[in-house]
């Protein structure tokens, strides 16, 4: 009777993927009972059962994991919330970050959750793909002079279209439909850029500098928790449009603003001490030793306006300034929330005066 009572059936699984039953068998006329032996293959939908079940244990598992790991990370970040908490954090956006569409909507979660926690960002974008498809679907020419783009008066209107008219409304749109509230602006709404020619004007024609930044139209957007996108075109004092480096834009709205943090997305993973070894990348760095390099000739092209907007911003009294690598996937949470950062952060130790490293490098086009 207790035998009968513990064990119902017993099955057991051998190597050979064969099912093993011992059932209780009653003898009717000795009224006891023994165990009967069989021995059945398993279906091929059995066995695709014991795997799901298999797997869904271990994906309940990992799951758990997971959670454990999420919850971690949020603790973990608490101090960085609580240090950036209030600030304004300025980002300029561009680059293979603008050309891939999950790049672009890792800015745009990015840029949304540090808005939820309490920072306060401020995105300038350039456009410069978007601008050559434009140009050569109306049959327009681009046209360059010692890398810089020449902006005549039909490239000036298309350059106006489609980084006022497009990719300024698109992430605004992005931005919204992600939870928080964007306001786009070009530098003349609110007159809030006043551009003047740059000193290479009569080659490059319609490109321009920041001569000024007037802020007020966006201090009370950013006090009210809205994300302004600032598109990088301004008009002089008689109304000219120019087309203005996005970076040297960022940065100087930064200054205005008294930015914490600049940040500039690049096509690269930070200032290399070797162009061609993606591992010499300096992950932080004075400005007297950002001038060292730049006299070494380790700095030169494209970075050199992105380094030169930095140097101004922080010697403008914003803190610090980052060029990160926009190629990769959250680069801009991993720079503010974590001490390991997505690229090379440039501090102003000494107090530097205002200096600009070229002139004519400062009015670099494009994204």
């Amino acid at each position: 009777m207790a035998a009968t009572a513990i064990v119902k059936s017993l099955h057991i699984v051998s190597s050979s993927q064969e099912f093993l039953s011992f059932n209780p068998v009653t003898n009717t006329k000795t009224k006891t009972q023994h165990l009967k032996f069989t021995k059945t293959s398993f279906s091929p939908s059995y066995r695709r059962l014991r795997l799901s079940i298999r797997a869904s244990s271990t994906s309940s598992s990992s799951s758990n994991s997971d959670h454990q790991l999420r919850v971690q990370i949020l603790s973990e970040s608490l101090p960085y919330i609580q240090k950036f908490r209030g600030k304004t954090i300025v980002v300029k956006y561009g680059g293979a970050a603008m050309k891939s569409d999950e790049l672009k909507a890792s800015v745009v979660r990015d840029l949304v959750l540090l808005s939820c926690v309490g920072l306060r960002p401020v995105l300038v974008h350039g456009g410069g793909p978007e601008i050559n498809v434009l140009l050569n679907q109306l049959n327009i020419p681009a046209q360059f002079h010692d890398g810089l783009r020449v902006t005549d008066a039909r490239t000036m209107e298309v350059v106006s279209m489609v980084l006022v008219g497009k990719v300024n409304k698109d992430l605004v749109s992005r931005i919204n439909f992600a939870g928080a509230t964007a306001v786009g602006f070009s530098g003349m709404d609110g007159r809030l850029l006043t551009s003047r020619p740059s000193p290479n004007a009569a080659k490059l024609g319609f490109v321009g500098e920041v001569a000024r930044v007037d802020s007020t139209v966006l201090q009370p957007l950013i006090d009210n928790g809205y994300i302004p996108v600032i598109a990088s075109v301004a008009a002089d004092e008689f109304g000219q449009s120019y087309n203005i480096n996005a970076d040297t834009v960022a940065g100087e709205v930064a200054a205005a603003l008294g930015a914490e943090k600049l940040i500039l997305l690049t096509d690269v993973a930070g200032i290399l001490t070797d162009r061609e070894d993606p591992g010499s990348l300096v992950k932080e760095i004075d400005i007297k030793g950002m001038k060292k390099m730049i006299e070494e000739g380790k700095v030169s092209g494209g970075m050199t306006p992105k380094v030169n907007c930095c140097i101004r911003s922080l010697a403008q009294g914003v803190t610090t300034a980052s060029i990160i690598d926009g190629r990769v996937q959250h680069s801009l949470l991993h720079e503010i929330m974590t001490d390991e950062g997505a690229g090379t952060m440039i501090t102003d130790l000494l107090g530097f005066e205002v200096e600009t490293i070229d002139s004519e490098e400062t009015s670099r086009n494009g994204s």
